[in-house]
């Protein structure tokens, strides 16, 4: 088609589907100026108005008012501009469905109630700054007015949801689950008694050697415990009091007795309370909006840990 083609409005609702009053109702705003009229007084349109036309259609499929839509086209002039902007409008319109997709399916798979059906909508639709804006809020609270150690907690905001264009329903599962969760007054609590319990224990000069004996040796720790719970040893056998001694040795501060009864119940408690699954399912659930290898459940491992040291 060259661009000195013109047409009547008749022929552009022929090619665009458009009825021709809609067509004479943009004509008639503003939104599509004629190019040019007939001797008749009919008006006329050019390529350039016929991609216009195509632009202004996506615009209010998208729900843009006309005047937004009239300031969306002030500044396109070309064929070339209009394709362009439709373009983007396009890709936009493509997200959404693919959004509300998602959101069909895991409410189809959940059988939700009308109420979780608007949550998920709205938590679907937010954008990737808005859902990174919701995990830096919730770290903010955490920590707010606590001298805490600040490389293990940029750690732990490090990692923000990435939702993709197109989630899977398992994806967008794991996001409703997520915003849930750190939103969860009781979740909220337990990060918050983790991070005081830090600070008290960094003013008291006591957290840097557990600290930092967990870092280096929770995956070892993990590994070993889940090896016990598979071969089937109980945690007050040999096997798992050698494990809790060797836990309650590299924790201990010079100061402490990694023998005593109590200090084992401290460091079990301190267990039970970083090893809580809500903690864990954090990341599991971040890792499958991310697209991560999964994180397995340490859960098993935990628990034996923790009755060792009771034991």
């Amino acid at each position: 088609m060259g661009t000195t083609a013109t047409f009547t409005i008749g022929e552009l609702a022929r090619r665009t589907g458009l009825p021709v009053k809609t067509i004479r109702f943009y004509s008639d705003e503003g939104l599509l100026p004629p190019t040019d009229r007939t001797d008749a007084g009919y008006r006329l349109y050019d390529a350039a108005a016929l991609a216009r036309l195509e632009l202004v259609r996506t615009l209010r499929e998208l729900g843009l008012g006309l005047a937004d839509v009239s300031s969306a086209l002030a500044k396109s002039t070309t064929v070339g501009e209009l394709a362009t902007r439709h373009v983007e409008a396009l890709d936009e319109q493509i997200r959404r469905l693919r959004l509300r997709r998602a959101v069909l399916r895991a409410v189809a798979k959940r059988d939700s109630e009308l109420e979780e059906v608007k949550l998920m909508n709205r938590l679907a639709s937010m954008s990737d700054e808005e859902r990174k804006r919701l995990v830096d809020e919730f770290w903010d609270e955490m920590v707010a007015g606590l001298e805490i150690d600040q490389a293990f907690y940029e750690r732990m905001r490090a990692g923000k949801p990435e939702l993709p264009d197109d989630p899977t329903p398992e994806q967008l599962e794991a996001w409703i689950e997520f915003a849930e969760l750190v939103q969860d007054p009781s979740f909220r609590a337990l990060i918050r008694g983790m991070s005081e319990q830090q600070a008290a224990q960094i003013k008291a000069g006591e957290f840097q050697q557990p600290a930092d004996a967990w870092q280096q040796n929770w995956p070892g720790w993990i590994s070993r415990a889940e090896e016990l719970v598979a071969a089937g040893e109980e945690p007050t056998s040999e096997a798992g009091q050698t494990l809790a001694a060797e836990i309650a040795a590299a924790t201990a501060r010079p100061d402490q007795d990694p023998t005593a009864r109590e200090f084992r119940t401290e460091m079990a408690e301190r267990f039970e309370v970083s090893g809580d699954p809500r903690a864990e399912r954090y990341w599991q659930l971040l890792a499958t909006i991310n697209g991560w290898p999964p994180v397995p459940t340490a859960q098993p491992a935990v628990q034996f840990m923790i009755a060792a040291l009771r034991g």
